[in-house]
């Protein structure tokens, strides 16, 4: 048997679902499918970001961007609450990997 798969995202868990897809979406310029406060999808091109409410236990996430303008980014990134450490950090404390263009672009 072969396996048809449908849809591959990446899952993101959030404990105020809400406020986080102000970020991915205001912040990060994704673009919502579907809202729940459950489960919420956004998206940029084929990707899938998925968000789910988490629980006491949170899996760890890694979740990566290149951007035009790194400085501007993290900028906005700590503006709408994410932090900016040895990783940036989405509001929900997930480590986001943020890059400018790369050196053989």
């Amino acid at each position: 048997m072969t396996v048809t798969i449908t849809k591959a995202y990446f899952m993101v868990p959030v404990d105020d679902m809400d406020r986080a897809m102000g970020f991915y979406r205001d912040v990060l310029g994704l673009t919502p499918q579907f809202s729940s406060p459950e489960w919420s999808e956004l998206a940029w091109r084929d990707a899938t970001v998925a968000l789910h409410r988490g629980g006491d236990r949170r899996p760890e996430s890694w979740l990566g961007f290149q951007v035009e303008d790194l400085e501007a980014t993290l900028s906005a990134m700590e503006a709408a609450g994410g932090r900016r450490v040895r990783e940036s950090t989405d509001t929900e404390g997930n480590v986001l990997t943020i890059g400018g263009p790369p050196a053989w672009s």
